[in-house]
Protein backbone atom coordinates (compact mmCIF):
# COMPACT_ATOMS: atom_id res chain seq x y z
CA UNK A 1 0.00 0.00 0.00
CA UNK A 2 1.60 3.33 -0.97
CA UNK A 3 0.85 6.80 0.70
CA UNK A 4 -1.09 7.86 -2.70
CA UNK A 5 -3.27 5.23 -1.43
CA UNK A 6 -4.65 7.27 0.98
CA UNK A 7 -6.70 8.75 -0.58
CA UNK A 8 -8.81 5.63 -1.30
CA UNK A 9 -7.96 3.76 1.94
CA UNK A 10 -11.22 3.87 3.98
CA UNK A 11 -12.84 6.25 1.73
CA UNK A 12 -16.39 6.07 0.57
CA UNK A 13 -16.42 6.03 -3.23
CA UNK A 14 -19.25 7.77 -5.22
CA UNK A 15 -18.84 6.70 -9.42
CA UNK A 16 -21.31 8.14 -12.23
CA UNK A 17 -22.10 6.08 -14.91
CA UNK A 18 -20.77 3.38 -12.92
CA UNK A 19 -23.00 0.21 -14.22
CA UNK A 20 -20.46 -0.49 -16.97
CA UNK A 21 -16.91 -0.66 -18.66
CA UNK A 22 -14.99 2.68 -17.43
CA UNK A 23 -17.36 2.92 -14.50
CA UNK A 24 -17.22 -0.93 -13.61
CA UNK A 25 -13.22 -0.64 -13.44
CA UNK A 26 -12.99 2.25 -11.60
CA UNK A 27 -15.89 0.22 -9.19
CA UNK A 28 -12.61 -2.34 -8.87
CA UNK A 29 -9.81 -0.41 -8.46
CA UNK A 30 -11.84 1.24 -5.54
CA UNK A 31 -12.05 -1.92 -3.62
CA UNK A 32 -8.55 -2.84 -4.37
CA UNK A 33 -7.06 0.27 -2.87
CA UNK A 34 -8.97 -0.78 0.53
CA UNK A 35 -12.67 1.65 -0.34
CA UNK A 36 -15.42 1.29 2.79
CA UNK A 37 -18.15 1.80 0.62
CA UNK A 38 -18.94 2.52 -3.43
CA UNK A 39 -22.03 4.23 -4.58
CA UNK A 40 -22.56 3.11 -8.35
CA UNK A 41 -25.28 5.56 -10.03
CA UNK A 42 -26.20 4.49 -13.25
CA UNK A 43 -29.97 4.90 -14.96
CA UNK A 44 -29.28 1.43 -16.07
CA UNK A 45 -30.49 -0.11 -12.96
CA UNK A 46 -30.66 -3.35 -13.62
CA UNK A 47 -27.09 -3.47 -14.65
CA UNK A 48 -25.86 -1.54 -11.82
CA UNK A 49 -27.42 -3.61 -9.02
CA UNK A 50 -25.97 -7.05 -10.35
CA UNK A 51 -23.01 -5.04 -10.74
CA UNK A 52 -23.39 -4.22 -7.14
CA UNK A 53 -24.02 -7.62 -5.59
CA UNK A 54 -20.87 -9.75 -7.74
CA UNK A 55 -19.02 -6.79 -6.06
CA UNK A 56 -20.58 -6.86 -2.79
CA UNK A 57 -18.66 -10.61 -2.51
CA UNK A 58 -15.49 -8.66 -1.61
CA UNK A 59 -16.90 -7.26 1.54
CA UNK A 60 -17.46 -3.94 0.62
CA UNK A 61 -20.46 -1.97 0.87
CA UNK A 62 -21.85 -1.69 -2.34
CA UNK A 63 -24.28 0.02 -3.33
CA UNK A 64 -26.43 0.79 -6.44
CA UNK A 65 -28.53 4.04 -7.47
CA UNK A 66 -31.22 4.50 -10.21
CA UNK A 67 -30.09 8.22 -11.50
CA UNK A 68 -30.79 9.81 -14.12
CA UNK A 69 -27.88 12.28 -13.90
CA UNK A 70 -29.24 14.67 -16.72
CA UNK A 71 -31.74 15.74 -13.94
CA UNK A 72 -30.89 18.23 -10.67
CA UNK A 73 -33.47 16.85 -8.90
CA UNK A 74 -32.68 13.48 -8.83
CA UNK A 75 -28.93 14.47 -8.51
CA UNK A 76 -29.53 16.01 -5.34
CA UNK A 77 -32.26 13.32 -3.99
CA UNK A 78 -29.67 10.27 -4.79
CA UNK A 79 -27.03 12.12 -2.96
CA UNK A 80 -28.88 12.21 0.15
CA UNK A 81 -30.10 8.52 -0.13
CA UNK A 82 -25.97 7.82 -0.57
CA UNK A 83 -25.63 10.33 2.93
CA UNK A 84 -28.34 8.21 4.71
CA UNK A 85 -26.38 5.03 3.90
CA UNK A 86 -22.99 5.03 3.89
CA UNK A 87 -21.88 8.90 4.51
CA UNK A 88 -20.68 11.88 2.16
CA UNK A 89 -18.27 10.59 -0.20
CA UNK A 90 -14.44 11.05 -0.14
CA UNK A 91 -13.91 10.25 -3.73
CA UNK A 92 -15.97 11.59 -6.51
CA UNK A 93 -15.86 10.13 -10.06
CA UNK A 94 -17.57 11.77 -12.67
CA UNK A 95 -17.69 8.83 -15.58
CA UNK A 96 -21.22 9.35 -16.97
CA UNK A 97 -20.61 10.65 -20.46
CA UNK A 98 -22.90 9.98 -23.92
CA UNK A 99 -21.56 11.05 -27.22
CA UNK A 100 -23.83 12.29 -30.10
CA UNK A 101 -22.04 12.58 -33.70
CA UNK A 102 -23.00 14.10 -37.14
CA UNK A 103 -22.41 17.26 -38.25
CA UNK A 104 -24.00 20.18 -36.04
CA UNK A 105 -27.10 21.33 -37.90
CA UNK A 106 -28.06 17.63 -37.93
CA UNK A 107 -28.52 17.75 -33.96
CA UNK A 108 -31.83 17.52 -32.41
CA UNK A 109 -31.54 20.42 -30.18
CA UNK A 110 -33.59 18.67 -27.24
CA UNK A 111 -32.52 14.95 -27.63
CA UNK A 112 -28.82 15.45 -29.05
CA UNK A 113 -27.82 19.10 -28.05
CA UNK A 114 -29.42 19.95 -24.51
CA UNK A 115 -29.12 15.85 -23.47
CA UNK A 116 -25.17 16.21 -24.29
CA UNK A 117 -24.37 18.98 -22.40
CA UNK A 118 -26.75 18.32 -19.41
CA UNK A 119 -25.03 14.60 -18.67
CA UNK A 120 -21.87 15.75 -19.54
CA UNK A 121 -21.06 18.85 -18.21
CA UNK A 122 -23.87 20.25 -16.06
CA UNK A 123 -24.34 16.62 -13.97
CA UNK A 124 -21.04 17.08 -12.84
CA UNK A 125 -21.04 20.47 -12.31
CA UNK A 126 -24.49 19.83 -9.95
CA UNK A 127 -22.94 16.88 -8.22
CA UNK A 128 -19.72 18.19 -7.51
CA UNK A 129 -21.69 21.34 -6.34
CA UNK A 130 -23.59 19.26 -3.74
CA UNK A 131 -20.93 17.08 -2.17
CA UNK A 132 -17.90 19.78 -2.37
CA UNK A 133 -18.63 21.70 0.78
CA UNK A 134 -18.29 18.43 3.03
CA UNK A 135 -15.15 17.76 1.60
CA UNK A 136 -13.96 21.04 2.29
CA UNK A 137 -14.88 20.91 5.70
CA UNK A 138 -13.72 17.55 6.07
CA UNK A 139 -10.18 18.12 6.93
CA UNK A 140 -9.56 14.86 8.29
CA UNK A 141 -8.58 13.07 5.05
CA UNK A 142 -7.73 13.72 1.45
CA UNK A 143 -10.24 14.04 -0.73
CA UNK A 144 -10.55 13.52 -4.68
CA UNK A 145 -12.10 14.87 -7.43
CA UNK A 146 -11.74 12.87 -10.92
CA UNK A 147 -13.14 14.67 -13.91
CA UNK A 148 -13.72 12.74 -16.74
CA UNK A 149 -13.61 14.45 -19.78
CA UNK A 150 -11.93 13.87 -23.40
CA UNK A 151 -9.15 15.12 -25.81
CA UNK A 152 -11.97 16.18 -27.87
CA UNK A 153 -12.19 18.78 -25.64
CA UNK A 154 -8.55 20.40 -26.49
CA UNK A 155 -9.36 20.02 -29.98
CA UNK A 156 -11.71 21.13 -32.62
CA UNK A 157 -13.13 17.78 -34.48
CA UNK A 158 -16.01 17.53 -37.36
CA UNK A 159 -18.33 15.43 -36.71
CA UNK A 160 -18.86 15.63 -32.68
CA UNK A 161 -19.26 19.33 -32.54
CA UNK A 162 -21.68 19.28 -29.78
CA UNK A 163 -19.56 16.52 -27.78
CA UNK A 164 -16.87 18.75 -27.80
CA UNK A 165 -18.29 21.27 -26.56
CA UNK A 166 -19.22 19.26 -23.48
CA UNK A 167 -15.94 18.60 -22.79
CA UNK A 168 -14.51 21.77 -23.47
CA UNK A 169 -16.72 23.13 -20.93
CA UNK A 170 -16.17 20.09 -18.55
CA UNK A 171 -12.26 20.96 -18.63
CA UNK A 172 -12.61 24.30 -18.34
CA UNK A 173 -14.54 24.04 -15.01
CA UNK A 174 -12.89 21.26 -13.92
CA UNK A 175 -9.30 23.10 -13.84
CA UNK A 176 -10.45 26.29 -12.62
CA UNK A 177 -12.06 24.53 -9.78
CA UNK A 178 -8.95 23.11 -8.71
CA UNK A 179 -7.26 26.06 -9.03
CA UNK A 180 -9.78 27.60 -6.89
CA UNK A 181 -9.59 25.35 -3.97
CA UNK A 182 -5.76 25.60 -4.26
CA UNK A 183 -5.99 29.10 -3.63
CA UNK A 184 -8.20 29.00 -0.88
CA UNK A 185 -6.37 26.99 1.15
CA UNK A 186 -8.00 23.34 0.59
CA UNK A 187 -5.49 21.55 -0.68
CA UNK A 188 -6.85 18.26 1.03
CA UNK A 189 -8.93 18.49 -2.03
CA UNK A 190 -7.60 17.46 -5.64
CA UNK A 191 -8.97 17.56 -8.78
CA UNK A 192 -7.85 15.58 -11.72
CA UNK A 193 -9.34 15.89 -14.72
CA UNK A 194 -8.69 13.02 -17.63
CA UNK A 195 -8.26 13.84 -21.56
CA UNK A 196 -8.33 10.37 -23.28
CA UNK A 197 -8.42 9.77 -27.10
CA UNK A 198 -10.19 7.37 -28.40
CA UNK A 199 -11.32 4.46 -25.93
CA UNK A 200 -12.67 1.06 -26.49
CA UNK A 201 -16.00 0.77 -24.98
CA UNK A 202 -18.28 0.44 -27.24
CA UNK A 203 -19.39 4.61 -26.76
CA UNK A 204 -17.11 5.25 -30.27
CA UNK A 205 -17.36 2.42 -32.40
CA UNK A 206 -16.57 2.91 -35.73
CA UNK A 207 -14.57 6.04 -34.65
CA UNK A 208 -10.60 5.60 -35.96
CA UNK A 209 -7.70 6.65 -34.04
CA UNK A 210 -5.43 9.58 -35.22
CA UNK A 211 -2.21 9.08 -36.73
CA UNK A 212 -0.04 7.55 -33.82
CA UNK A 213 -2.98 7.41 -31.65
CA UNK A 214 -3.90 3.98 -30.84
CA UNK A 215 -7.82 3.03 -29.75
CA UNK A 216 -7.08 2.84 -25.70
CA UNK A 217 -8.36 -0.35 -23.66
CA UNK A 218 -10.51 0.87 -20.94
CA UNK A 219 -8.31 -0.82 -18.78
CA UNK A 220 -5.29 1.26 -19.59
CA UNK A 221 -7.58 4.64 -19.50
CA UNK A 222 -8.75 4.00 -16.04
CA UNK A 223 -5.49 2.68 -14.75
CA UNK A 224 -4.23 6.42 -15.97
CA UNK A 225 -7.10 8.52 -15.00
CA UNK A 226 -6.78 6.30 -11.55
CA UNK A 227 -2.99 6.83 -10.48
CA UNK A 228 -3.45 10.18 -11.83
CA UNK A 229 -6.19 10.83 -9.39
CA UNK A 230 -4.17 8.83 -6.34
CA UNK A 231 -1.31 11.47 -7.19
CA UNK A 232 -3.79 14.43 -7.35
CA UNK A 233 -2.37 15.20 -10.28
CA UNK A 234 -4.01 18.34 -12.07
CA UNK A 235 -4.21 16.89 -15.70
CA UNK A 236 -4.02 13.66 -17.54
CA UNK A 237 -3.50 13.28 -21.59
CA UNK A 238 -3.15 10.15 -22.49
CA UNK A 239 -1.40 8.89 -25.29
CA UNK A 240 1.34 11.67 -25.70
CA UNK A 241 -0.02 12.82 -28.84
CA UNK A 242 -2.50 14.43 -26.97
CA UNK A 243 -0.47 16.61 -25.88
CA UNK A 244 1.60 16.80 -29.01
CA UNK A 245 -1.39 17.93 -30.70
CA UNK A 246 -2.43 20.51 -28.16
CA UNK A 247 1.00 22.63 -28.52
CA UNK A 248 0.89 21.86 -32.62
CA UNK A 249 -2.63 23.37 -32.62
CA UNK A 250 -1.29 26.23 -30.24
CA UNK A 251 1.90 27.18 -32.27
CA UNK A 252 0.70 26.87 -35.77
CA UNK A 253 -1.84 29.56 -37.57
CA UNK A 254 -5.05 27.92 -37.57
CA UNK A 255 -5.24 27.37 -41.46
CA UNK A 256 -1.98 25.13 -40.61
CA UNK A 257 -2.74 23.14 -38.12
CA UNK A 258 -6.18 22.40 -40.30
CA UNK A 259 -3.66 20.62 -42.59
CA UNK A 260 -1.63 19.10 -40.22
CA UNK A 261 -4.39 17.77 -38.36
CA UNK A 262 -6.64 17.20 -40.73
CA UNK A 263 -4.17 15.61 -43.61
CA UNK A 264 -0.76 14.42 -41.56
CA UNK A 265 -2.80 13.29 -38.24
CA UNK A 266 -6.10 12.74 -39.49
CA UNK A 267 -8.02 13.88 -36.43
CA UNK A 268 -10.60 15.51 -39.02
CA UNK A 269 -11.48 12.52 -40.35
CA UNK A 270 -11.98 10.01 -36.79
CA UNK A 271 -15.38 10.36 -36.83
CA UNK A 272 -15.97 9.51 -40.28
CA UNK A 273 -17.06 5.84 -39.80
CA UNK A 274 -19.14 6.70 -36.27
CA UNK A 275 -21.37 4.33 -35.51
CA UNK A 276 -21.68 4.21 -31.33
CA UNK A 277 -23.17 1.67 -29.07
CA UNK A 278 -26.18 0.20 -29.78
CA UNK A 279 -29.19 2.01 -28.57
CA UNK A 280 -26.65 5.06 -27.13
Amino acid sequence: MTTNDAAVRGATVLITGGARGMGELFARRAIAGGARAIALWDVDEAAATALAADLGRSGVDVRAYRVDVSQQAEIVAALQRVREDMGMPDVLVNNAGIVRAGVFWENDPHRDIEATIQVNTLAAMWLTREVLPAMIADTSRPKRILNIASAAGTLANPNMSVYAASKWAMIGWSDSMRLELARSGHRHVAVTTFCPSYISTGMFAGARGPLLTPIMTPRDATHAAWQGMLRGTPMVLRPWTVKLAMALRGILPTRVWDVVGGRVFHVYSSMDHFTGRTGA
